[in-house]
């Protein structure tokens, strides 16, 4: 059995993406910094469906706290195959002029410096085994450039490039990295978003409707398969067609 690593896994995209793999086979540890409940409840799911995981609470922003945790998963679980690099902080609405340089700054230490320290981590271990899979968790506001989000919108945009140079230098190893764009797709987070925002939102979408989190989780499950082994460097919009890509 291969072992995923879901960071942000407690709530919203995160949770479904972890219940996802689970049901596809995979070991699913749940990654989460704060919410001890709702990471218990994504395992017992996994667990209550067939499926195997385990909690893993570290920040994936602190180097010592990841290097601990991918041991605790290695013991719990065993050796990370794959890792969804979902996990996100607060994401104010800001006005350039309320924005500081901390606010981009902090887009970045979740959407870069989490996934390179996760990376380091196994690298050693997937190079070795000439295997290893890397799924970046981006959105359609790189294409669509969200007003009064900038600090947001730029931390996305540079996960595409990190996405394509890290595919270019590991893929002789065996190694894939694609990143998944979800569009806009309410879950928790979201429970303020009016229903003004919402429909103005689907009025722009192909598709007549707006993206449910299974949406983006079955995609992911699918970059995950045996059956996108010949895919790396892509970005891969789930968004009903409200940009192309």
């Amino acid at each position: 059995m291969k072992i995923a690593l879901v960071t942000g896994a407690s709530r919203g995209l995160g949770a479904e993406m972890a219940r996802a793999l689970g049901a596809a086979g995979w070991a699913v540890a749940v990654n989460y910094a704060h919410d001890d409940a709702g990471a218990a409840g994504v395992v017992d799911d996994i667990r209550a469906a067939g499926g195997k995981a385990a909690p893993a609470r570290f920040d994936v922003t602190d180097a010592d706290a990841v290097a601990a945790g991918l041991a605790d998963i290695r013991t719990s679980l065993g050796p990370v195959d794959l890792i969804v690099n979902n996990a996100t902080g607060p994401q104010p609405v800001l006005a350039i002029e309320d924005q500081s340089w901390e606010h981009y700054l902090g887009q970045l230490e979740f959407f870069l410096k989490g996934p390179l320290y996760l990376l380091k981590n196994v690298l050693p271990d997937w190079r070795a085994r000439k295997s290893g899979r890397i799924i970046n968790i981006g959105s359609e506001v790189v294409e669509t450039g969200s007003a009064k989000f900038a600090h947001y919108v730029a931390a996305k945009a540079a996960m595409i490039g990190l996405t394509r140079s890290w595919a270019t230098e590991l893929g002789p190893d065996g190694i894939t990295v694609n990143l998944v764009a979800p569009g806009f797709t309410p879950v928790e987070r979201h429970a303020d978003a009016s229903p003004e925002s919402i429909e103005r939102h689907r009025s722009h979408v192909l598709l007549g409707r707006m993206g449910v989190p299974s949406d983006v989780a079955a995609v992911v499950v699918f970059v995950a398969s045996p059956g996108a082994d010949f895919i790396t460097g892509q970005t891969i919009p789930v968004n009903g067609g409200r940009t192309f890509g």
